[in-house]
């Protein structure tokens, strides 16, 4: 018996100081730009990216095309068309043709999560879906250090990529109102990024969508499984200092809480129930942090007391400026419960900032909530309206 635990304690052990060393491995910049993007993951292996039809999608309406950074790089695109005008297009590879496209019809600019290239099947299926269901253009980019792209990967790099995806569709006929930006995963802290960057030149996008976000890389490191099981932060939770030590080296932050309350823009978030990856809670807590400023608010406990250590008068205030504030949400949250698929609320904001909807649905996954049938219905009902159609081929 004792042989046994002396050999338990030896396993424990052993397994401690991997752990640490594999932590501290991630301090460093190297490891750790590997350990977030995952962009040395090369899936589908051999991809030939210049042949986007080898992939499954239409020659007569998808085309590779190469975009070029503000920091001189250049990177790996698909241009897909809608299907309704796939016949009308004799020559694709024009800058008529994409031009008539960019300038008739909306355009989804689509940043995917960490990892492999646009050619993965259920990246190349958000492309057919949206188009097919949006009759909208579909520019699907990979970022600096990804697939066929040049450079290493990096926050502020990634930002630029998508600012350079959107200057591509701006100066070839798009309109900002007609473009919409969409995020997954990793993408929604870049969608958000340029969403926060637009906001600040006061040009507002047709709206952001993000499909399974985070709150932040920091938040997302207390409860992220890297290739979906091994732990990052998980085990030191018994030790808050240790995480906060380790936190301080992260050199990527896509703090998306900081931002999203700024963008003015329409905003759609979506998460499922059973996302392993991501927790469903980020999303929840991007939706309160939006919602945060329209609410009144619950003065913090004197002394740093919990509401139970209050006294009698004391938590009578409390809990009247909690009940004001949860009628408040209610007043301006509209929730709508849908069985077998999940729950919908709607933030109606004030001013110029425009509506939020948060969908948190039953299933869906990690990579399949974007292409859920109910998800893609409602992100059509926000966006892609018949009101909204007859305005851009200017009909009232």
């Amino acid at each position: 018996m004792d042989r046994l635990l002396a050999r338990a304690q030896f396993v424990l052990l052993f397994l401690s100081v991997i752990y640490l060393a594999f932590l501290t491995l991630l301090t460093l910049s190297y490891f750790q730009r590997h350990a977030i993007y995952l962009h040395a993951v090369r899936w589908p292996l051999f991809a030939d990216l210049t042949d986007p039809v080898r992939y499954g999608l239409s020659p007569s309406r998808s085309l590779n095309v190469q975009l070029k950074t503000r920091d001189g790089l250049r990177l790996g695109a698909w241009f897909i068309l809608p299907p309704s005008d796939s016949s009308s297009y004799d020559n694709l590879s024009s800058t008529e043709t994409i031009s008539t496209s960019l300038s008739t019809h909306p355009t989804v600019l689509l940043f995917h999560g960490n990892a492999a290239s646009r050619a993965v099947p259920f990246r190349i299926q958000h492309c057919t879906t949206y188009a097919a269901r949006f009759g909208a253009n579909v520019l699907a980019i990979d970022y600096r250090g990804f697939a066929d792209s040049e450079g290493s990967p990096s926050e502020s790099g990634l930002v630029a990529d998508a600012r350079a995806a959107w200057d591509w569709s701006i100066e070839r006929g798009a309109k900002a109102e007609n473009v919409l930006l969409v995020g997954a995963s990793l993408g929604t802290g870049v969608a958000s990024a340029l969403g926060a960057e637009l906001a600040e030149e006061g040009i507002e996008p047709r709206g952001i969508v993000l499909l399974a976000p985070f709150t932040s890389i920091k938040a997302l490191l207390y409860d992220y499984h890297l290739f979906g099981f091994i732990p990052i932060l998980q085990p030191l939770q018994p030790f808050p200092p240790l995480q906060s030590f380790f936190t301080r080296f992260l050199q990527s932050q896509f703090n998306t809480t900081s931002i999203l309350p700024k963008i003015k823009a329409p905003i759609f978030l979506a998460h499922s129930q059973n996302d392993y990856e991501i927790p469903a809670a980020h999303s929840m807590s991007l939706f309160e942090q939006i919602i945060n400023p329209y609410l009144p608010a619950v003065p913090a406990p004197a002394d740093n007391l919990s509401p139970a250590e209050l006294k009698s008068y004391e938590w009578t205030a409390y809990r009247a400026a909690y009940e004001k504030r949860r009628a408040r949400r209610a007043s301006l949250v509209q929730t709508q419960e849908i069985p077998g698929f999940g729950s919908v609320q709607r933030l109606e904001r004030a001013g110029d900032f425009r509506n939020v909807t948060y969908v948190e649905t039953l299933w869906g996954g990690h990579d399949g909530i974007g292409l859920q049938e109910g998800v893609v219905d409602l992100i059509r009902s926000v966006f892609f309206t018949e009101r909204y159609f007859s305005c851009m081929h200017g009909v009232v």
